[in-house]
């Protein structure tokens, strides 16, 4: 049957890894048409903090902080599930940092090395820094064309001020802690917003990128330059398949399916499914239902089950990017808690009114916790975000803003926004016996003036204070719950994606339950099991897989051969 459209590499999903693998394709010399499902592309990479975990970069190095590879080996080997193949590990740690590198030259992107800690510290191989690297600064818009930046994704609220203005890093801690010059750094954020008088009179939307979208920016101008097409609105309805080669997709397209012919292959990477009800029920159990996820509403896992159907094997399809999340009535995705829980004068406990963890760990780490210790004596899901007026004043908790009056906040925040004279009034309101929850405030006040959280170790660790407010004595992620009124959110178990799902090699093809490869057939990103397998080693591992097996695939695709082979023993590389 002929094709309606035939182009060399087809990838389905608009996200960091699915457009590094249509730039390498193109750079390549490769036809490539990218098709999104959603009106805006993007996906949920957009909406991240554009944080991508690199071990062995040369950003590393030239900041004075050489990594060893053989260390990034061993400590993702040790985290990572056993059904993850050494292979895949391997190539990962080998070729992340060629990506890099790459990507540098090929679209003008300005990374740098975080001092920004692994995740598990007590994991032999981790580094207090320069694994996380970031895009250290913001683009204009104007290096998209206006209808690429139109139906660009937009930044997550969580990510952004007022939900509307975009900003960098070093921005947001400013306004978090307000040392002193805070009033200058946002004045300047705020005169950039409003004086771009062109911009208020058509939108609300900040020009500005930032984080996730100043990744995507950079990848989108880069493969507009070269060439390269993307269709929005565009679903892939199925894969084709000849002679037990994927060969291209069947993509609906303004109301027609086309048959589109992709001879050097097909790349997924779609996105997880943590947006479908039926596949969550049946995969994530004691998870919630889609809402509970902070991924894009789109990610219903449509070309994993194709792939499925094609023979693909899954892995670990349980796993998820896990996480403790803030639900607001009304918003279509919860909001992920990352920084609210290491600052001092808070607490988070469960339905019986006790703290069950150390609430600064990783977002990922806390939300396994969560999981774990949920049962019915003592539910965690929700938990309960306790903080008195010190925290109240001075910093935000998700769309809860410091400074403006409880009164004054949005009205999804002030319906579930608990509020007490008293730690015994506030656990009424919030359904905890009095004495229980005084009992637990009264011993982490004890543990808080003396700097050392005795039951989780809070605040000992350098990822732990790096959340905190370093104006906080003797430890800057401890701070006593003493002063009234007393305040309470709930706090759910949520996720940011699923990372469980299509089994794929060092190179990113995906295999079937024998172990053999699809010819044709690939996928990234959290479409595919994750080389981290139910772990999550520190800030950008989902994003610098996705993006160094995009890489990698397109590489196969088009027949670059340099990369391989990729078996390497741990003495001769990692």
């Amino acid at each position: 049957m002929p094709f309606d459209l035939e182009v060399d590499l087809l990838v389905a999903g608009s996200g960091a890894g699915a457009l590094t693998a249509a730039l390498r394709a193109r750079k390549a010399g490769a036809r490539v048409l990218v098709v999104e499902k959603d009106a805006l592309w993007g996906g949920t990479s957009g909406t991240s903090g554009g944080g991508i975990w690199i071990p062995g970069s040369h950003l590393a190095a030239a900041a004075g902080h050489p990594d060893d590879l053989v260390d990034a080996y061993r400590y993702v080997r040790a985290l990572t599930a056993p059904n993850v193949k050494d292979e895949q590990v391997r190539s990962y740690v080998e070729n992340a940092s060629k990506m890099l590198f790459w990507l540098e030259a090929e679209a003008q992107t300005h990374f740098a090395a975080m001092q920004y800690p692994d995740y598990y510290p007590e994991t032999p191989g981790s580094r207090e820094g320069f694994r996380t690297h970031l895009i250290y600064d913001s683009s204009p818009s104007s290096i998209l064309s206006r209808e690429a930046f139109d139906s660009m994704q937009r930044a997550s609220p969580a990510a952004s001020l007022f939900g509307r203005i975009n900003w960098l890093m070093n921005e947001t801690y400013a306004v978090l802690l307000r040392p002193k010059g805070w009033q200058k750094v946002i004045g300047t954020v705020l005169a950039r917003y409003w004086l771009d008088l062109p911009q208020r009179l058509r939108s609300a939307r900040d020009r500005r990128l930032t984080m996730g979208t100043a990744l995507l920016g950079r990848l989108r101008a880069a493969y507009d330059n070269a060439g390269g097409e993307l269709w929005l609105q565009s679903p892939v309805v199925s894969l084709i398949i000849e002679n037990q080669r994927v060969t291209g997709a069947v993509v609906r397209r303004q109301g027609k399916e086309l048959r589109i012919g992709a001879p050097k292959g097909v790349i997924l990477a779609a996105g997880g499914f943590e947006r479908n009800a039926k596949l969550r029920a049946q995969y994530l159990k004691n998870m919630g239902e889609p809402g509970a996820s902070g991924g894009q509403t789109g990610n219903t896992g449509d070309t994993l089950l194709m792939a499925q159907q094609a023979g693909a094997a899954t892995r670990n399809m349980d796993s998820a990017w896990v996480a403790p999340v803030f639900r607001f009535p009304g918003e279509v995705r919860s909001r992920l808690s990352t920084i609210e829980r290491a600052l001092p004068f808070s607490i988070i406990i469960d339905q019986s009114g006790k703290r069950y963890g150390n609430e600064a760990l990783c977002y990922h780490r806390l939300g396994t916790l969560m999981a774990e210790k949920d049962s019915p004596e003592a539910r965690t899901a929700p938990s309960w975000f306790v903080f008195d007026a010190n925290y109240r004043e001075r910093y935000p908790a998700a769309a809860l803003l410091p400074i403006i009056p409880d009164m004054l906040q949005s009205a999804s925040v002030r319906q579930i926004l608990k509020k007490a004279r008293s730690i015994g009034e506030l656990a009424g309101k919030i359904g905890v016996q009095p004495a229980v929850l005084e009992a637990t405030v009264a011993r982490f006040n004890r543990m808080a003036k003396a700097g050392k959280d005795e039951d989780f170790g809070r605040g000992d660790a350098a990822y732990d204070r790096l959340y905190g407010d370093a104006r906080v004595t003797p430890n800057p992620s401890l701070g006593p719950l003493e002063r009234a009124p007393f305040y309470a959110l709930p706090l759910h178990l949520g996720d940011i994606g699923t990372n469980g799902g299509l089994v794929t090699d060092g190179i990113g093809r995906v295999l079937r339950d024998d172990g053999s490869a699809i010819a044709g057939l690939y996928a990234v990103g959290n479409v595919a099991a994750s080389v981290m397998g139910y772990a999550y080693p520190g800030a950008g591992s989902t994003l610098g897989p996705a993006m160094t097996f995009g890489y990698l695939a397109a590489a196969h695709a088009c027949g670059l051969n340099s990369l391989e082979p990729l078996h390497a023993a741990p003495s001769e590389a990692v």
